[in-house]
């Protein structure tokens, strides 16, 4: 897609605003819902903010990940909050009261759906750890895949016995994916003497294997991943598709997902989508939580 753009040297402002005192502080947590009135694109997310005079920071949770971090100022009643995070322009619009916002969020020049969204401090998201799991009857995961020297490569491979090991689904295009792939290059090069082993499967747009190919090289050289990124599937990112080459998932709901498999082979958890940096609170706790939950799983 293609968004026209216009840049100002110099103007540190992405929005124009007046000298209007805002009428409220939105600091806080907010239970929100986008598409409220449709059963097809209605989801659920948290949206936490920060908020100094007219300026206004902090990001939206959702089920699959975050909206990174949003940046703008707050006039009056209208809040206005956006970013650009490499692959999407994304434009928050809301009336706020003391315990409301009600707005438009658009996503480039192809998108744009209400939400509305209530104060609420107390609010969480479902636990990333049970929205996705193994169907019954299942206790492994189980693929075959090409690396790009036409490598195909399983768990059953001899490297990854007795290992504990990370399948993590995600996609060159994902922001949210290169964070949490970020995260992962980080957790290995920190801990260089680690038995954890890291199995890429990329889900590409890409419409020839040729291209998917040359977009996990360019990912791979650009975070410096040192662990094998396979190509699990290319022409679209669909994930009912996606579950087909995974049948023993119950769904792909998102890009990132990362499955944890212990030195046994089983599946001990799946956790569904990445909050990065920009959650804050709840990037710190997923960090305690995950090298809390390896060590264990290293010394079983």
């Amino acid at each position: 897609r293609v968004v026209p753009f216009t840049m100002q040297y110099g103007d540190q402002h992405r929005f124009q605003v007046g000298t209007k005192e805002p009428t409220t502080n939105i600091t806080g947590k907010w239970e929100t819902v986008f598409s409220p009135d449709s059963d097809e694109d209605r989801y659920i997310a948290l949206g936490i903010f920060n908020q100094h005079g007219q300026h206004v920071t902090g990001t939206f949770r959702t089920t699959t990940g975050d909206y990174r971090y949003l940046d703008g100022a707050i006039e009056g009643d209208q809040l206005k909050l956006s970013t650009f995070d490499g692959a999407h322009a994304f434009l928050f619009e809301a009336t706020v009261t003391d315990s409301t916002l009600n707005g438009v969020f658009y996503s480039g020049n192809h998108w744009q759906e209400p939400f509305t969204a209530q104060l609420n401090n107390t609010y969480e998201l479902p636990d990333a750890k049970e929205l996705t799991f193994l169907k019954e009857g299942y206790e492994q995961l189980d693929f075959s895949f090409k690396d790009s020297d036409g490598i195909s490569i399983s768990l059953s491979d001899s490297q990854y016995d007795n290992k504990v090991v990370l399948v993590q689904l995600l996609g060159s295009w994902c922001p949210n994916c290169m964070e949490e792939t970020q995260f992962y290059v980080d957790y290995l090069k920190a801990n260089p003497d680690t038995d954890v082993q890291i199995i890429g499967l990329a889900f590409e747009y890409a419409r020839t294997e040729e291209k998917a190919f040359q977009s996990i090289e360019r990912m791979k050289k650009q975070l410096e991943i040192p662990y094998p990124v396979l190509l699990a599937q290319y022409g679209n990112i669909d994930k009912k598709v996606a579950q087909e080459k995974l049948p023993m998932l119950n769904h792909v709901l998102s890009y990132p997902t990362t499955i944890y498999i212990d030195k046994n082979g089983k599946v001990r958890r799946i956790h569904t989508g990445f909050n990065g940096k920009a959650t804050g609170d709840s990037y710190l706790k997923f960090k305690d939580d995950f090298y809390l939950y390896l060590d264990s799983l290293s010394a079983e």
